[in-house]
């Protein structure tokens, strides 16, 4: 069995496996760690995924998305990578990392607290709210809703996971001081920080963890976030402090996914159900629910014995603001510290060049794209998924409407995941409106008197549903609608509050929105989207390949082995089409000057920066 401590090695093989690298990650050389990791191809330091993202989430950016960066890292074309783990920052492939090594030690100390924090020059001050804005509603706030970043952003407030992400996509030890992993990668004995209590005062132990794994990963309970612990076999108690989970195959994504699972109360939780738990949490976090309202605001106001220390914020709000164009203005006027979603493509641009935020630029793993139901009778065949593609003009889309900040997407996988990103042997799909017209017509699809066309009866006719308000993807959702229509087909666009749920009971049969689909913290697995086994929480998508592909990644240890079953994963992707992927965003965070204590560096998870509100301080003009 191995203890996972954060030691330099003198000498890293390429061929270590995965958990042989785990154990090299000081917390005071992440820096160098990341770097080395990026060329060693390995996927995680001490964990690394969020999920929300990010997932995933309706836009897991949680990586920026859900990841994002400074403008002191950008390159020369004014988008910076993420050199996560699994993501090189630039290498092609992995190569020996010409670093200083530092001598290994037997035991290091594990780090409990985010990474330094410098953008707040001079002593923490107490008191203030941190005010973030919202495109969307949070319509839950149980670890099942993670999935938007604006939920994600108010429920890693609440809760608490045993290790978490960080802005620099490590992840780092919260709930759990440390680890043990056997050297089959089958068990995990995580050992619990002691006198850690929920708001109720209740006490945390080993069997809130249980009962969160058990209960979000039973399949009878239709929990969103059920693939993060699909290859759990059993958790167990060992004491109150100590608890050992069992998987029933490697997963190389473990500490990605279940290991960094918000965890829940079981006194409160169990009675109630996840429903219910979603409207009135109770977690570890640094701060409590105190109001909430679905369709307006959240409020977190300081948990006075958090674990890590009473909070310097007396809370943390979020309001509910759908129009970008509103909440650029609300930064602008002071009324508004962040904006956790995108702005308009010409805000964004206006306020970073004014030089009055604290402006972090990073790239994004969640793709913007275009969702189908594969149930209903017009997507349910590939043939109409990939015209639809060649109809698509993404080279207006990312130079013209988003002027440039952003870079066409080729496959699943963001660039930025750069290790693993392969789009050599993919289908490509340029502009090409006549191949899109030629593959119908070999389809079946013929055009009608009215110009639609239709096959057996259907009509290439549906709905695509945006999220109400969403200034910022409107056009995108209009130019589509030309394209598609210059092809003989009739794309209605709609505006919904529940954009997710709508795809995935077929009241529309299109969406528009961003997703992570696979990336999140440097990690390439998409289980969670692309698996028949859970894809039907969006898409309904299903090929028993693709299933095999994405349960070989899981199981794979070694990065260069690994990387083999996701560049199949993304071939697959391609050809089948399960989704209109159009480009990642460069992603931008804008906070004011009163908010400090970010963290200096070089920042590759802008999302992330919300997790670190328990350190942040106010600090009025």
């Amino acid at each position: 069995m191995r203890f996972c401590v954060w030691e330099e090695p003198t000498e890293v093989d390429r061929s270590s496996t995965l958990l042989d690298l785990f154990r090299h990650v000081p917390p005071s050389s992440r820096r160098a760690f990341l770097k080395r990791s990026a060329m060693l191809g390995a996927t995680v330091t001490l964990g690394g995924s969020l999920l929300a993202a990010c997932g995933g989430d309706d836009d897991d950016d949680t990586t920026p998305e859900a990841g994002t960066g400074g403008d002191a890292t950008a390159t020369t074309s004014g988008r910076t990578t993420i050199p996560t783990p699994g993501a090189s920052g630039g290498e092609s492939s992995p190569t020996a990392a010409e670093e200083e090594e530092e001598e290994p030690t037997e035991e290091a100390e594990v780090e409990e607290t985010p990474a330094e924090t410098g953008a707040g020059s001079g002593e923490p001050v107490q008191g203030g709210t941190l005010i973030l804005l919202g495109h969307e509603g949070v319509n839950g706030l149980s670890p099942d809703f993670t999935g938007p970043t604006v939920n994600w952003a108010c429920i890693t407030q609440i809760h608490n996971a045993m290790v978490e992400l960080d802005a620099f996509f490590v992840y780092q030890p919260v709930l759990a001081d440390s680890f043990e992993v056997t050297d089959d990668g089958l068990e995990y004995t995580f050992s619990l920080h002691e006198g850690v209590t929920f708001h109720d005062g209740e006490a945390f132990s080993a069997d809130d963890v249980k009962y969160t794994m058990d209960y979000y990963g039973n399949s009878d309970n239709a929990m969103l976030t059920a693939s993060d612990f699909v290859s759990i076999e059993s958790t167990e108690v060992v004491d109150d402090l100590t608890v050992l989970i069992t998987l029933s195959s490697p997963n190389a994504a473990f500490l990605t996914q279940a290991a960094s699972a918000f965890i829940v109360p079981q006194h409160v939780h169990e009675p109630i159900g996840d429903a219910e738990y979603a409207r009135a949490p109770i977690g570890t976090g640094a701060f409590q629910v105190s109001e909430y309202d679905p369709a307006a605001v959240v409020v977190m106001t300081a948990y006075e014995d958090h674990f890590r220390g009473r909070p310097h914020l007396d809370a943390v709000r979020m309001d509910y603001v759908p129009e970008p164009s509103v909440r650029a203005i609300a930064l602008e006027t002071g009324d508004a510290d962040s904006s956790v979603w995108a702005l308009a493509t010409e805000d964004n641009i206006r306020l970073r060049d004014s030089g009055d935020y604290q402006t972090i630029i990073t790239s994004s793993t969640a793709v913007n794209m275009m969702p189908m139901n594969h149930t209903s009778d017009q997507f349910k065949n590939k043939e109409v998924r990939q015209a639809l593609m060649w109809a698509l003009d993404r080279d207006v889309i990312v130079n013209d409407i988003w002027q440039g900040l952003a870079v066409k997407a080729t496959t699943n996988l963001s660039p930025a995941v750069a290790y693993y990103h392969d789009d050599s042997e993919v289908a490509m799909y340029e502009y090409d409106p006549e191949m899109a017209m030629q593959i119908l017509e070999e389809a079946g699809w013929v055009a009608g008197s009215d110009g639609v066309r239709e096959k057996d009866g259907v009509k290439l006719a549906w709905d695509c549903a945006i999220i109400a308000g969403d200034q910022a993807r409107r056009p995108i959702a209009e130019s589509a609608q030309q394209w598609f229509l210059e092809i003989g087909c009739d794309m209605s666009i709609v505006e919904t509050t529940a954009i997710t749920d709508d795809l995935k009971t077929g009241k529309v049969q299109m969406a528009l929105f961003n997703w992570t689909y696979g990336g999140s913290g440097g990690d390439p697995d998409a289980t969670a989207v692309l698996h028949s086994t859970f894809s039907p929480t969006q898409t309904h998508y299903s090929n028993p390949e693709m299933d095999a592909a994405l349960e070989a990644g899981l199981a794979e240890p070694d990065p260069e082995k690994r990387k083999e079953h996701y560049t199949k994963v993304q071939q697959i992707f391609c050809e089948d089409v399960p989704i209109l992927y159009i480009q990642f965003w460069d992603w931008f965070n804008f906070f004011s000057q009163r908010v400090k204590g970010l963290p200096d560096g070089e920042i590759l998870a802008g999302s992330q920066l919300y997790n670190l509100a328990n350190v942040l301080w106010i600090e009025e003009a």
